[in-house]
């Protein structure tokens, strides 16, 4: 995993969108405190109950999480504060009056910060409109333009077509983000198609991360970097329907999705089958188990160590797998530190021939 930089406060430089399931809180659960600094996810709550919170509470020292409870009654958005858990409200400009009062609420009472998110679909009134709408955030929860983050979120991007549309959109809206003193600018996307099911069994299958291809082209305006972990950013996607084992693997600008369907024998053999592959593959990392810990989980089971696990165990470990990969990236030796109008870590995508399968959406 990363370490923090020597010497100085570490900044995130990744910021994932993920779903406030047990699978993805339990990746996060386990980062360590040097790469959980590195880290700034932004949890999309669709249900909030005891489990959710004490997840949340759990998380490690150093990760300060944002949450997005758009999804929720309005009447939520007034009851994160007493949650007794430090987090970062998310806002969008089409929060309630109700609502921008509670999220002012919530970042005044832990970090005095907020994400405001600005979804490209959403946002095609004009730079003049979009300025008001962030205007009224700011009035509204008491906040300035340098204690926010702006999120620029493309949302679902899986073939060429939709990164070559994605992008004059974000340009736009990254040239009227530069009116505003923001406290950081990323960019997010999501490349998993939103099912697997059409997928061939039994064999690595490579996807392109388009979210990865359509940052590098947005790389040098200096913007960070966020996508959707393993999962798709279609609302209520899920990645397989047919609850086959399934582990999405991310290498180098791809994933390999790994869907195992071989009869004979228990489902945990199935499972260790499944591993076995992926363990000897060349995508493999050559540090293995010590890779993450979702790496380590994986290899136990390719040697008949532990039970095949769920569906969110393999979400968790494929999510924990991906984050350590993608800050790896972001901010490993290589990274880029020369300062930008927002500090990112860069790096160039090599890619590598292999079959590429886009599946129908």
């Amino acid at each position: 995993m990363v370490p923090a930089h020597g010497g100085r406060t570490a900044e995130p430089v990744y910021r994932p969108v993920l779903p406030g399931r047990r699978g993805e809180l339990e990746a996060l659960g386990h980062l360590d405190r040097a790469t959980a600094a590195l880290l700034a996810p932004i949890i999309e709550l669709s249900t909030v109950d005891t489990s959710v919170v004490d997840a949340l509470r759990r998380l490690p020292e150093g990760l300060l999480p944002a949450v997005d409870v758009s999804l929720l009654p309005e009447g939520v958005a007034g009851a994160v504060a007493g949650w007794g858990v430090p987090v970062v409200p998310v806002i969008g400009p089409d929060c309630g009056h109700r609502a921008l009062l509670a999220h002012g609420a919530t970042a005044r009472a832990y970090a005095r910060r907020a994400v405001v998110r600005l979804r490209t679909g959403q946002v095609r009134a004009g730079p003049d409109a979009t300025t008001a709408a962030v205007e009224r955030i700011w009035r509204l929860t008491g906040l300035v333009p340098e204690q926010c983050d702006l999120l620029v979120d493309a949302g679902d991007v899986c073939c060429a077509a939709d990164v070559r549309q994605a992008e004059p959109r974000i340009r736009r809206l990254l040239d009227w983000a530069r009116r505003h003193a923001w406290r950081s600018v990323t960019v997010a996307a999501g490349g998993m198609p939103p099912t697997l099911s059409r997928l061939p069994t039994d064999e690595p299958v490579r996807l392109p991360r388009w979210d990865w291809l359509l940052w590098q082209r947005l790389a040098e305006l200096g913007v960070g970097y966020g996508d959707y972990g393993v999962g798709s950013a279609v609302p209520g996607a899920e990645p397989s329907g047919d609850r086959l084992p399934t582990v999405p693997y991310t290498g180098d600008g791809e994933w390999w999705v790994h869907r195992w369907a071989r009869r004979g024998g228990r489902g945990d053999e199935r499972f260790a089958d499944l591993c076995r592959e992926l363990v000897s593959a060349p995508y493999w990392p050559a540090t293995g188990a010590a890779f993450s810990w979702g790496d380590h989980e994986l290899l136990r089971r390719a040697r008949r160590g532990a039970g095949a696990g769920s569906p969110a165990n393999w979400t968790a470990w494929s999510t924990s797998h991906h984050l350590a990969y993608v800050l790896g990236t972001l901010a490993g030796p290589e990274r880029d530190e020369t300062p930008g109008p927002w500090r990112t870590g860069r790096d160039a995508d090599r890619g590598r021939p292999a079959r590429r399968i886009t599946p129908s959406r």
